[in-house]
């Protein structure tokens, strides 16, 4: 099984298309269930942070002065992740980030991104909602760290990726629950075929 980076931003807002930037990016290289490498950084895209959003993440518009120029992570970053397909929590969200950072620089972003929170709500239907906090309580999974921050989101994104992984194999019978598996999940979660049969995608 090759490995999946799941990746988490930190942001000034909610898309890159009203000119929001990232301020923080982390992704996690998943292997076989386990964690074997980590990106971390914060980063300076030259915009000011609304209050509110620092109020949410911790994330000041000191921190990012300090921190390394946006072109730098980001190249660092797409480094990192090579070839290796994609997994975020509300993968929307962080795929816009992804490809508007490296659209800047001149750089593909051509990984498919998987979403773990499509895929949870087609196979844990009875959540009480599907937020990645709420999930992750829901499953009784470590927590990593405070939530709105990349590291830490990631970390826990990644914890429910593997408790995924682990259901489709012993309540699905999926034996090799792998990227192409989770993106075919997220297609059913979106057309909400309510009689599709998890087992059938891994056939």
């Amino acid at each position: 099984m090759s490995p999946i980076a799941v990746i988490d931003f930190e942001t000034t807002g909610l898309s890159p298309a009203y000119g929001d930037r990232a301020t923080e990016v982390a992704i996690v290289l998943v292997e076989r269930g386990r964690v074997v490498d980590r990106f971390q950084s914060l980063m300076n895209a030259g915009v000011r942070i609304p209050a509110f959003i620092t109020q949410l993440t911790g994330i000041s518009n000191a921190m990012v002065a300090a921190a390394p120029d946006a072109a730098r992570v980001m190249r660092d970053a797409s480094r990192f992740v090579g070839n290796a397909p994609m997994v975020a929590h509300n993968a929307s969200f962080d795929r816009k980030f992804w490809a508007g950072e490296l659209a800047r620089l001149g750089l593909p972003a051509p990984q498919p991104f998987a979403c773990t929170m499509l895929v949870s709500r087609r196979l844990y239907p009875q959540a009480l909602n599907h937020k990645l906090g709420s999930l992750v309580d829901y499953h009784r999974l470590p927590r990593a760290g405070a939530a709105h921050r990349a590291l830490a989101d990631a970390e826990m994104a990644a914890e429910l990726l593997g408790r995924i992984q682990q259901d489709l194999r012993t309540r699905h019978g999926v034996a090799n629950p792998d990227h192409a598996l989770l993106m075919a999940l997220q297609r059913c979660a979106r057309s909400a075929l309510g009689t599709f049969m998890v087992k059938n995608v891994g056939a």
